[in-house]
């Protein structure tokens, strides 16, 4: 492009570029009518939301969810392209992004959580007791006005859930990678989506601990590290509450823990412990198969009064499988005891 053009080009950008008597100096061209050279270079100077041009291909209803979603972290330089659906889930997809200039990343993970409409969220109050409502910057809701509204379920109270469950599942994954867990690095968050570090490389994202096949020395070494991890989470007063080996990340022989939006609260949560107890069978399950023997009650019950939790003998029916034969049995050992 020769020299003038170029100068009238950004000319043509810059909006204030007025003469004295408050008209534009230069008369501005519709981009249709520009030769598409001059088009390209028009497009590299708008970093507007309006310009993100990704090279994923969406379907039109997933496309402008993407926009919507993603458009803050494109505008403000964190991701500059969209490349792939990594994975998809009842809860949220994962995509794999180019990194912008503001992140020194070649890769990042956004996990955008489904619409909220679309959400299953039917027992989501199971896990939200005892945990305080978070507004879209991570801190405490004490507004009356959206209390009540949540509390009401009204329109604007399910989005001031929608918001709190995706703050929950951020301000968690700073806090835990700061203390050394091995989770994804949290970078932001938008209102409908989470900017993290990317587990894998371009060819292939890190597959799931359940895809993979651990010989028994190399079991043992992850499993010592998974009991690592639940004891920063619990020092931290966390409880995952989904915890399995569908949402561990297994990568060039490290794990990475993911899926945080159901944490529970030890201290304010009347199932905390049963909850916690069911994420530690399921991960011994897993090691088991691998070779790795456990007992994974007392083992529940070890890390949790260690850090000073009280054990509660009950839990909640909701969270019982009425498909699980051991779920049926822990029933009626409750039912017998009371």
């Amino acid at each position: 492009m020769k020299s003038k053009n170029t100068y009238n080009f950004y000319e043509d950008l810059d909006d204030f570029d007025l003469d004295e008597r408050g008209n534009e100096r230069f008369q501005r061209r519709h981009p249709k009518s520009m030769k598409s050279s001059e088009q390209v270079f028009l497009h590299k100077q708008d970093d507007s939301r309006a310009s993100f041009q990704f090279t994923y291909h969406a379907a039109r209803f997933e496309e402008a969810w993407l926009l919507d979603s993603l458009g803050a972290f494109y505008e403000h330089l964190w991701i500059s392209d969209v490349l792939r659906k990594v994975r998809g889930g009842k809860e949220a997809s994962v995509y794999l992004c180019r990194a912008g200039e503001a992140v020194e990343a070649d890769l990042l993970a956004v996990k955008v959580y489904r619409p909220r409409t679309l959400r299953n969220l039917k027992q989501d109050h199971l896990y939200r007791e005892g945990r305080a409502e978070l507004d879209a910057e991570g801190k405490q809701l004490i507004d009356d006005g959206a209390l009540h509204a949540i509390a009401k379920r009204t329109t604007y109270g399910e989005q001031l859930r929608h918001q709190s469950w995706i703050s929950y599942e951020f301000s968690t994954l700073q806090s835990l990678f700061e203390a050394g867990a091995d989770v994804p690095r949290p970078y932001e968050m938008a209102n409908n989506a989470i900017l993290m570090d990317y587990i894998g490389d371009l060819a292939e994202p890190a597959p799931a601990l359940s895809e993979i096949r651990l010989d028994k020395a190399e079991a043992r070494t992850l499993f010592e590290r998974l009991l690592a991890n639940l004891n920063i989470l619990l020092a931290h007063q966390r409880v995952h509450g989904d915890l399995s080996a569908y949402n561990i990340l297994y990568w060039e022989g490290d794990m990475t823990l993911i899926d945080f939006p159901q944490v529970v609260s030890p201290l304010g949560n009347r199932n905390a412990y049963r909850i916690f107890e069911r994420d530690v069978a399921r991960v011994c399950e897993y090691f088991a198969r691998m070779g790795v023997t456990s007992q994974p009650r007392k083992l529940a019950s070890d890390l949790w009064t260690k850090h000073g939790y009280r054990v509660q003998d009950e839990i909640h029916p909701l969270l019982l499988d009425a498909e699980n034969p051991k779920d049926r049995s822990l029933w009626l050992e409750q039912k017998r005891g009371r």
